[in-house]
């Protein structure tokens, strides 16, 4: 699997555990589901532009 798949998954398991430790604490009772969806899309784009960011590009050579 490359770097960039491992970065990916890592953020997505970070992102459920805060999501899971917001949700046990009861800080998300307070909150709108609208605006839960909203953040997670957010979060779900920020994970992807810091993944691919952080890959090797590859780049094709000319002979």
């Amino acid at each position: 699997m490359r770097f960039i798949n491992m970065y990916l998954i890592g953020y997505f398991v970070l992102i459920i555990g805060i999501g899971l430790a917001l949700w046990q604490s009861g800080a998300l009772n307070s909150v709108a589901p609208m605006w839960i969806g909203i953040g997670c899309i957010i979060a779900l784009g920020i994970g992807i532009m810091m993944a691919v960011s952080s890959g090797k590009p590859t780049g094709t050579s000319k002979v």
